[in-house]
């Protein structure tokens, strides 16, 4: 059964255009193991030009974070995600970034340098690797995180800017899944 809890986020949508439904999107979602669906493949240059793509991370859980230098929400959440990866890392969780929407990696690596992000983050300014997981996020909803299983299924999802204890509430059961 899915958990939804009620929260916001830093989109940039057309409020003319917002409905019921997108809404509801704005939410930490579990997924129990028999809802689950495998997660895209996203792969490409991180920010320091090296080749990553999710499938590097099979048999690890990966937490995804979708952000941009820009937005005010994911500078709250960058250093509860820092905090809990350095955390877990030692336990086979790997954290995965997604830089959007910023038109130069000057901006994005500023931004990591700022925050002391370690964890590596894909440069996607035209938000094609986002576009992967359509119907799973929607492309305005920024800062965004996914949590992978091990066998790459999506277990959790928020569409908010997290605090550690809500970004560990999504983790710690995917870990003690064994």
């Amino acid at each position: 059964m899915a958990v939804a809890f009620a929260a916001s986020g830093c989109g940039q949508g057309d409020p003319a255009s917002e409905s019921a439904a997108s809404s509801a999107d704005q939410q930490l979602t579990h997924l129990d193991p028999a809802e689950r669906k495998a997660a895209s493949d996203i792969s490409g240059e991180t920010l320091t030009g090296e080749g990553l793509a999710l499938s590097d991370f099979r048999g690890k859980i990966v937490v995804i974070n979708v952000w941009g230098s820009w937005c005010a929400p994911c500078r709250a959440e960058a250093p509860h995600l820092q905090e809990v990866y350095a955390d877990l890392r030692d336990q086979g969780v790997v954290f995965l970034g997604i830089n959007t929407r910023d038109a130069t990696r000057e901006a994005a690596r500023s931004f990591e340098e700022t925050f002391n992000v370690t964890y590596p983050s894909l440069f996607d300014p035209d938000g094609r690797q986002l576009l992967k997981f359509k119907g799973t996020l929607p492309p305005s909803s920024i800062p965004t995180t996914l949590v992978i299983d091990r066998e790459g299924r999506i277990a959790a999802r928020a569409l908010k800017a997290l605090s550690e204890a809500e970004l560990r509430s999504l983790i710690d059961p995917v870990v003690k899944e064994g």
